[in-house]
């Protein structure tokens, strides 16, 4: 019987994981990135319930490695531990101790001690509620009445005002509830939240927290005209962002007839920065080439009325999380992955390079064309309006 490979992620790979996670992206979507199923990225999110685990530290009180070189060099000029300690300004106990929990005198090296030592310390911070079995009946007794975690912290706070070890934060009871591992409150009290899931979702993954799909006065793509679908007339765009690392962005633009790209470097994503950069390159269109936009439900198109009194496009928006109906811009953006990778800082490229990077996209001869270019067919559309 064959065996699947069982998939490691690397300390990056896992905190790119947790960065998706709190942004709101969801398993699958994660998964996509990493060319993985979402079984694949559920085991390292449920682990801790969906919260990210607190990134590990040394305490400024530990020994460093260069102290532990000290400590070597030491023993190896026969040096006491009384001498060691004066040199680093250390108690000889904590010299001797050091030396004697790492294999003594003769054994005792610096980098296998450190690393000992960071093993060592890989003990949880106890949970608030731990041994205080009253408060956590308390806690309990609420949820099953269906009170929040918020509205259990603020009566707590409100029924012991002077005394901190009687109340707990919402955001502790969250912590309990979904990091079993902390063993005070039961898993089955999950049931009795507003929000029955079995790990935590962050905040931004909400759509109508985020705003998302609550774009004013945005118009659907269902009205758009049906002449736009048969691709028989130049003019109609499909537009999306890529995304890369540092919260860097670039704008995409295709033309649903003919393919051709155009690309504009974007400082971010709030929406007058990504207004401007599209009305920038959908300027030097001519006027008849510029009948209609297609965008997904992002934020970043929210002030869409601006772009189109300056651009005469009409903006057409897709239905939540339907990426098909924008099926040209996602093969393009899946093209323009071979020259900005995946994880990449794409703040570094300019509008220069992206133009280049445009045009050698353009004059590449596809398929779907009869293997003419997308600049070639879209220099017959600017000839056939002149």
């Amino acid at each position: 019987m064959a065996y699947r490979r069982r998939i490691y992620f690397t300390d990056q790979q896992k905190a790119e994981i947790w960065d998706r996670w709190q942004r709101g992206e969801s398993m699958s979507s994660i998964g996509r990135w990493f060319d993985r199923n979402s079984s694949s990225i559920y085991p390292l999110l449920a682990r801790t319930g969906g919260i990210r685990p607190p990134e590990r530290r040394r305490s400024r009180l530990a020994m460093t490695l260069a102290e532990r070189e000290e400590i070597s060099r030491g023993l190896k000029a026969k040096l006491s531990f009384r001498s060691i300690a004066r040199q680093l300004r250390r108690a000889p106990s904590t010299i001797s101790r050091e030396v004697r929990r790492n294999g003594g005198r003769r054994v005792y090296r610096a980098a296998s001690a450190d690393l000992a030592a960071w093993d060592r310390a890989k003990r949880p911070k106890p949970c608030k509620l731990a041994g205080q079995p009253q408060l956590c009946q308390t806690i309990a007794e609420k949820l099953v009445r269906k009170w929040s975690p918020q509205q259990i912290a603020g009566w707590l706070k409100r029924e012991h005002p002077n005394d901190e070890g009687a109340r707990v934060s919402h955001e502790t009871i969250y912590r309990s509830l979904f990091i079993q591992a902390r063993g005070v409150l039961k898993k089955e009290l999950l049931a009795h939240l507003r929000a029955t899931r079995a790990i935590r979702r962050s905040r931004h993954a909400s759509l109508k927290r985020d705003g998302l799909g609550q774009i004013k006065d945005a118009i659907s793509i269902r009205e758009r005209p049906a002449a736009v679908e048969d691709r028989a007339i130049p003019g109609h765009w499909e537009g999306d962002l890529i995304a890369g690392s540092k919260n860097s962005f670039i704008a995409t633009l295709v033309e649903r007839r003919t393919r051709y790209v155009m690309l504009a470097k974007v400082g971010g994503k709030e929406t007058q920065t990504v207004v401007a950069a599209l009305t920038a390159q959908v300027q030097h269109l001519p006027r008849e080439l510029r009948q209609t936009l297609t965008w997904d439900r992002g934020k970043e198109l929210a002030d869409h009325k601006s772009l189109t009194l300056a651009t005469d496009l009409d903006i057409y928006f897709c239905d939540p999380h339907s990426p098909w109906q924008r099926g040209t811009n996602e093969n393009t953006n899946r093209l323009l992955r071979q020259y900005f990778p995946k994880g990449t800082d794409l703040s570094v490229h300019t509008q220069e390079h992206l133009d280049t990077v445009a045009r050698e996209l353009n004059e590449r001869p596809r398929k779907t064309l009869n293997y003419f270019s997308p600049a070639e067919k879209f220099q017959e559309c600017v000839a056939a309006i002149s």
